[in-house]
C-alpha cells in the first residue's frame, strides 16, 4: 500500500470549468484525509475505490462515480490495477450542485465527455461545448453506495472492529456482554444512528467489503468465507439484496478491467442501494 498526497492536476488555474485526468495504478493506493479547493468527481474501471468521509463510507465501483464538493475532507483507498479517473470542477463556473458527497451515474456519454476533456489540444469553443453537455448529463445515481457509521460512543467500538474485520462472528448478545450493556441498548443505538439493526448493518458492511474483494479477483466462495458466511448461498442472497445483481455478475463486470468496453452500471436501473442498501436490508 502506498500513500501519497492528492493534488489538483496542472491546468486547474486555467479558464476552464473542468480539468480531467486518468491513470492506471499498479499497486493499491491510499490517500490520507485531504481537501480540494475544487469540486472533484472520481470514477474507476476494473476495481473499486473506497472513500471515508466523516461518518460515511462510500464504495465506488464500475458504472458509478463519487462527487466530492470543494472543501470536504476525505480519504480513499484504491485497489491495484485500476484505471482511476478524476475530474475537477471550478466552483464558480459549475452550474450544478449536490448536497454533500454524492454517487453519480457514470453513463457511457458522461464518461466519454470527461475522457474527451483530458485532451490538451481542444480550442476554447470545443471545450465549452463539451463542458456544457457534461453539466446536462451529470446526475445522481439511484444507488447511493454509502454506509452510515454510527457515531455513537456506545457502539463505535463495534463498528470500528467490524470495519477492520467484517468476518468477526460475535453475536449481538456476545457484544453486549463484552461491552457490559444490554443487547436492547445496542439494537436501539444502531437503529437510531444508522436506521439499521446490528445484523442488517453488518450485512451492508460485508457487501461493501465484498465489492473490493471481488474486484481484486477473489472467487465468490472465497469472498463468502473471508466475510464470515458459513454458506456461500447466504452471501449470494445478501449481495443480491443490496446490489440488485449477483456477486458473480459483478465479478465479470470488474474483470473487464481498464481496457474493457463501455462502462456498465452494476445492477439494473433502479436497483436498491445502500443508503438504500440500507433500506433494502431493512425491509427484508
Amino acid at each position: 500500500m502506498t500513500c501519497r498526497a492528492s493534488a489538483v492536476p496542472p491546468g486547474a488555474d486555467a479558464p476552464f470549468a473542468i480539468i480531467a485526468e486518468s491513470h492506471v495504478s499498479g499497486v493499491p493506493t491510499e490517500w490520507e484525509p485531504h481537501t480540494h479547493p475544487l469540486h472533484e468527481l472520481v470514477w474507476v474501471r476494473g476495481g473499486t475505490l473506497v472513500s471515508r468521509v466523516a461518518d460515511r463510507v462510500f464504495t465506488v465501483s464500475e458504472g458509478q462515480g463519487l462527487w466530492m464538493p470543494a472543501g470536504v475532507v476525505h480519504g480513499g483507498r484504491l485497489t491495484a490495477g485500476v484505471a482511476f479517473h478524476d475530474a475537477f470542477f471550478a466552483p464558480e463556473r459549475t452550474p450544478v450542485a449536490f448536497d454533500g458527497p454524492t454517487a453519480i451515474e457514470m453513463t457511457p456519454l458522461l464518461e466519454s465527455l470527461l475522457t474527451h476533456l483530458v485532451r490538451t489540444d481542444l480550442d476554447a469553443a470545443a471545450r465549452a461545448r463539451a463542458e456544457s453537455v457534461v453539466f446536462d448529463v451529470l446526475l445522481p445515481s439511484e444507488r447511493q453506495l454509502a454506509l452510515q457509521l454510527p457515531g455513537d460512543a456506545r457502539i463505535d467500538v463495534i463498528a470500528e472492529t467490524l470495519l477492520e474485520d467484517p468476518s468477526d462472528p460475535r453475536s449481538l448478545e456476545e457484544w453486549a456482554r463484552a461491552l457490559g450493556t444490554s443487547d436492547r441498548t445496542i439494537t436501539r443505538a444502531f437503529r437510531h444512528s444508522t436506521g439499521l439493526s446490528f445484523a442488517q448493518w453488518r450485512q451492508a458492511l460485508r457487501v461493501h467489503r465484498a465489492l473490493t474483494l471481488l474486484s481484486e479477483g477473489f472467487d465468490v466462495q472465497t469472498v463468502a468465507l473471508l466475510l464470515g458466511y458459513a454458506q456461500t448461498s447466504t452471501f449470494i442472497a445478501a449481495f443480491r439484496r443490496v446490489m440488485g445483481t449477483t456477486p458473480g455478475a459483478f465479478s465479470r463486470t470488474s474483470a473487464e478491467g481498464p481496457e474493457g468496453g463501455a462502462s456498465v452500471a452494476v445492477g439494473p436501473s433502479g436497483a436498491p442501494g445502500v443508503r438504500n442498501a440500507v433500506s433494502a436490508v431493512s425491509n427484508s
